[in-house]
């Protein structure tokens, strides 16, 4: 997606002069233009950040900027980037903000700036290529073994029956209409594995020189206005391949600005991540089959035998060191796909119709385990190994899978060289300061400008080794929490333990539901939980209870917005992707303070990594992960300014335990109270002046 309302320079961005930019002094009269554009209000905080941003672009540094809901922080951004000049990046981790940037802030930013820029900025999306669909493979089919079968049984019309085939012909058929080809652009979606019959990874493409339709192809159109575009915005996966692989993914420029920063870690973790699973070893057996020699298809189809049977009875858990008879499984796995690859490279001339595709598509299954195992095998400090049982390739398959035991060091090393960085979010500020999410982002506190920008004492060190400098500023927010929210602890509740069911804790719930008369927002730790609570509470409560999973995220917040007697259930992706302004949310409920599970593998190992370097582990790892989550989930209560309500804890631990205080201090600054008779006072009175629900 890109505005083509202006014609490069000559030559292209990739050779012709950057604009010059235009003075800071005015700043203040470009913002004014922006924020009118959108019919937006200007804030003092927003001002501020605009004019750190650019200072900071002025000088090289980098900025962290926490800017509280209702800022207005992608134009106080957007604003100084387009006038300095430079080439600008923005990265966000969702689709949501994705869209606003590209279809209603950059265009109306770019048309109110023009008079003073006089040029308009060209602005483009970009994403990984298999978010694109594969033309080649929507009109010469699908070399695939997971595509056989896809249209068995048919109707009396020979068309397929089965969701799967239906599916796909309709992606066939959205291939002959769509100008994007991007997965985000079809509505109604479709399943992960429809897509991946039409999509392919960046190892699996045959390149837009050797591909028929290379011309035509969705992603090669979406880089080419990458590399012509002043403003590229993508996300936080594609900026973390870009950062891990070394090959640039990313045209060259000058400023990187990530919003919602406070999830790069996680997506670069993700990214980061590797795992063997058996599934991925039989695909790649069936692939190679088509073209490799028998002797290394016989040979990767007895290491995937003798993988099975091992993972069947593997134990989940870390392994501080792979077990020898593992070992020895991933080595033939390993050495396996080495003969694969050789003889991939041998063989041609297969008589195969599409033989280059096929051959692309068993090399990118061969390489991608190669690799996997080998790093399995190697056993780096740096990483941590365990065995995972989940659901999601079958009922309790296991797996094994390798992550970085921390990303701060890749990403000090990869995101801040060579431009300005400003990384930006409503919560970057944990108990207080942004030493603890700055030093996860690869950001050293001892390395931290003062105010005045100048670095000074034994830290201003200068080189290519030099640490990166930075400076925070807090810009505040638009709400007055005190007035507007309240944060209630239930701390004559017993601590939860480890069973979801918790009869005190319903109880409390469910007398709080009933006195915000619905309006309830239930952020739970665990999906287990929240179906707990959904299943006790429909049988006792006269309100309507959605609980996630049930339906797409998208419809239960859209039914949860439109009706005010309607409570929502869910957990992860609840406390962060929720935008529900107005009276249909005036009771946020988290069922218990969010610490990571005590047996999980990566969190665990970080946690004892920070501890054997003489820090407070539970406090950087465990609490640095609820902290965030609490400051993000209460953050869904007060999303505009005549928005009311309660944000309620049921874990008394927020109250009496040590580290309450740094909870506390993370969170929005609301009136803060442990008296339960209060609350419901207060609730049954912000409920009974509630306006009506309107329909969105």
């Amino acid at each position: 997606m890109t505005n083509d309302t202006t014609a490069p320079l000559p030559g292209g961005p990739e050779t012709a002069e950057p604009p010059a930019p235009v003075p800071a002094s005015r700043l203040p009269e470009l913002l004014h233009a922006a924020v009118a554009a959108v019919g937006g209000t200007e804030r003092p905080g927003q001002v501020r950040m605009a004019e750190a941003v650019s200072a900071a672009v002025d000088e090289g540094e980098h900025l962290l900027v926490q800017a509280g809901t209702g800022t207005g922080k992608s134009l106080a951004y957007l604003v100084p980037a387009l006038a300095h000049g430079d080439r600008v990046v923005v990265a966000t981790a969702t689709l949501a903000l994705q869209r606003q940037l590209v279809e209603r802030d950059l265009p109306r930013t770019v048309e109110a700036l023009h008079p003073v820029l006089r040029r308009r900025p060209l602005f483009a999306m970009l994403k990984g290529r298999s978010n694109y669909l594969c033309l080649h493979r929507a009109n010469e089919g699908t070399p695939s073994d997971e595509g056989e079968g896809l249209f068995d049984p048919v109707d009396a019309l020979g068309g397929p029956t089965g969701k799967l085939g239906q599916d796909v012909l309709r992606l066939r058929d959205w291939a002959e209409e769509t100008e994007t080809g991007d997965r985000d652009d079809l509505t109604p979606g479709v399943s992960d594995k429809a897509w991946a019959q039409l999509a392919v990874t960046s190892k699996e493409c045959l390149g837009a020189s050797r591909c028929a339709y290379g011309e035509e192809c969705f992603a090669e159109q979406a880089r080419e206005r990458a590399k012509l575009a002043d403003v590229v915005v993508t996300n936080h996966a594609m900026l973390a391949i870009d950062a891990i692989e070394g090959a640039p993914v990313l045209p060259e420029h000058g400023l990187l600005i990530i919003d919602e920063a406070h999830e790069l870690v996680n997506r670069v973790t993700g990214a980061a991540t590797a795992e063997l699973t058996v599934g991925a070893v039989n695909r790649a057996v069936k692939r190679a089959a088509k073209l490799a020699n028998e002797k290394a298809v016989d040979a990767l189809q007895a290491a995937a035998e003798n993988f099975h049977g091992l993972m069947e009875t593997a134990q989940p858990g870390q392994v501080d060191e792979l077990p020898e008879y593992l070992g020895y499984a991933v080595a033939a796995v390993r050495d396996a796909c080495r003969q694969v690859i050789t003889s991939l490279g041998e063989t041609r001339d297969k008589g195969l119709t599409d033989e280059d595709a096929v051959r692309k598509q068993a090399m990118a299954s061969a390489e991608t385990l190669h690799e996997t195992a080998d790093r399995l095998l190697t056993g780096s400090e740096y990483d941590v190994i365990w065995i995972e049982r989940s659901d999601r390739y079958g009922p309790g398959t296991a797996s094994l899978r390798v992550a970085p035991l921390s990303v701060s060091g890749l990403l000090r090393e990869n995101l801040y060289r060579d431009r300005s960085v400003v990384l930006t979010s409503a919560t970057l500020k944990l108990g207080g300061d942004f030493n603890g999410v700055a030093g996860s982002l690869g950001l050293p506190g001892e390395t931290r400008l003062p105010d005045h920008r100048t670095p000074d004492g034994p830290a201003a060190e200068t080189g290519e080794d030099a640490p990166p400098y930075w400076r925070g500023l807090d810009v505040g927010s638009p709400f007055t929490y005190p007035k507007q929210g309240i944060l209630y602890v239930a701390k004559h509740l017993p601590p939860p333990g480890r069973e979801p069911d918790r009869p005190e804790m319903l109880d409390e719930l469910a007398e709080l539901i009933g006195a915000a008369g619905g309006r309830t927002l239930g952020l739970f730790s665990s999906m287990r939980a929240a179906q707990t609570a959904a299943e006790k509470l429909r049988e006792r409560l006269d309100v309507p209870i959605l609980l996630q999973g049930e339906d797409t995220l998208g419809e239960l917040i859209k039914a949860f917005a439109s009706d005010a007697e309607t409570c929502l259930f869910g957990t992860l992706s609840l406390w962060q992707g929720v935008d529900v302004p107005g009276s249909a949310c005036q009771l946020v409920v988290m069922d218990r303070i969010p610490f990571p599970r005590p047996d999980d593998p990566l969190m665990s190992a970080r946690q004892k990594d920070v501890e054997a370097h003489g820090g407070n582990g539970f406090m950087a790892v465990a609490a640095t992960h609820a902290a965030l989550l609490m400051a993000q989930g209460a953050g869904r209560l007060v999303r505009a300014a005549d928005d009311k309500g309660v944000v309620a804890v049921l874990d008394p631990r927020l109250a009496t335990a040590r580290y309450g205080g740094f909870f506390r201090s993370s969170m929005p600054d609301f009136w803060y109270t442990t008296d339960r008779n209060q609350v419901r006072r207060s609730l049954a009175a912000i409920d009974a002046a509630a306006p009506p629900v309107k329909p969105r």
